[in-house]
């Protein structure tokens, strides 16, 4: 029995693959939540968002995270990064990176 694939074919996934300071993880996940579900993510409001990310932890480094998130639009999502990330300077909630540094790799889904 097939099931649902975590992605469509044709469309593009982000992902982040970063590090928070030691010590950090709980906080930066509660943080991060917060920000999130408060409605004022700018990522939520693009028709081009496919489905919400997701926070991944990495189940040997608790300081370890991916976010990963569906798009139909590459250049969408790249438009709304760069206008929240790339002028430097990150948002509070990103305060416990550990590089100043958050910038996605893009996939395109292809099977």
């Amino acid at each position: 029995m097939e099931k649902e694939p975590l992605a469509a074919v044709g469309n593009v996934v982000h992902i982040y693959d970063f590090r928070v300071k030691p010590g950090t993880g709980d906080q930066f996940v509660a943080e991060w939540d917060a920000v999130d579900k408060s409605g004022t993510n700018p990522m939520h409001l693009s028709p081009a968002q496919v489905k919400d990310g997701v926070l991944c932890r990495d189940e040997n480094d608790p300081d370890h995270f991916y976010l990963l998130g569906e798009w139909s639009d590459r250049a969408a999502h790249y438009a709304i990064w760069e206008k929240r990330f790339g002028g430097g300077g990150l948002p509070d909630h990103l305060r416990f990176l550990e590089k100043e540094e958050f910038r996605p790799t893009y996939a395109y889904v292809v099977a």
